[in-house]
């Protein structure tokens, strides 16, 4: 995917824009800080998913056998 189609509902970012915010959250936040957020973030989106989707991490029960 392009970054303008994944930044397409922003208006038409451009590379300058792009580079500005990077530089703010480098600022903000420093760089050991980041990945931190972006794992927790992507964490976080895998777990909406999975919510949405019915899909859960506890094994499911096996049918007892008498």
């Amino acid at each position: 995917m392009s970054t303008l189609l994944i930044l397409g509902f922003l208006g038409g970012i451009g590379g300058t824009e792009i580079i500005l915010i990077i530089v703010v959250l480098l600022l903000f936040f420093g760089g050991k800080r980041i990945p931190e957020l972006a794992k927790g973030l992507g964490k976080g989106i895998r777990e909406f998913k999975d919510a949405t989707s019915g899909k859960s991490d506890e094994p499911k029960e096996l049918p007892k056998k008498d």
